[in-house]
């Protein structure tokens, strides 16, 4: 049911993306800590639901369309506003364009395969390439003017979440490469099985 805790835990990081917007449009040290510190609880939310249910034996076909929802919408907006407003220091909008390709691409191959009833699994590599993500896309969150709020102006919070995103572009690739590539495999089964077949 969309009332278990699982379900309400994702439907969250749904609620909580226009707030994070409008946090990150205001850009005052306050409303930058603020959305960081909300940015890494969607994140634990995120990790949550699906333990959450699996233990208390609530997985339902809700949970599992709209759990990867919400994680691309609560990503690509969150980088999406700090993109425009010039929040994403060091070329950091070059990674952030790999890792919203790579969504696209990744939610076209799973929609495409799943009338076949065929699965394209979670890596660990792509477990980590997340963790890396969202670990960056809340420092830069955060900014330089969060470090002055908190002060540790000394901390470079933007170029360690620069640093962290790019890492994550790089695993974003090598990740996206894998699902492109077990795709490609199934399709030329599937070719092969036809023309045996015909």
């Amino acid at each position: 049911m969309i009332t278990d805790i699982p379900n309400l835990l994702t439907l969250s990081r749904i609620v909580i993306i226009p707030i994070l917007v409008i946090l990150v449009m205001i850009h005052t040290p306050l409303t930058d800590f603020i959305a960081c510190l909300l940015f890494y609880v969607a994140g634990i939310t995120d990790y949550l639901d699906g333990k959450l249910a699996r233990a208390w034996a609530q997985l339902s076909n809700f949970g599992r369309m709209f759990d990867p929802i919400a994680d691309k919408l609560l990503v690509g907006a969150v980088l999406m506003v700090m993109a425009g407003y010039d929040r994403l220091p060091y070329a950091s909008i070059i990674p952030a364009i790999i890792i919203l390709s790579r969504e696209i691409l990744v939610s076209g191959l799973r929609e495409y395969f799943a009338s076949y009833k065929i699965s394209l699994p979670v890596t660990h590599l792509a477990k980590w390439k997340t963790t890396l993500q969202m670990l960056a896309i809340g420092f830069l969150l955060a900014g330089d003017t969060s470090a002055i709020l908190l002060h540790i102006s000394w901390f470079p919070m933007s170029l360690i979440g620069s640093i962290l995103l790019w890492i994550a572009g790089l695993l974003t690739v090598i990740t996206g490469w894998g699902y492109v590539h077990a795709s490609l495999r199934h399709i030329s089964q599937s070719s092969d099985s036809k023309s045996l077949t015909s």
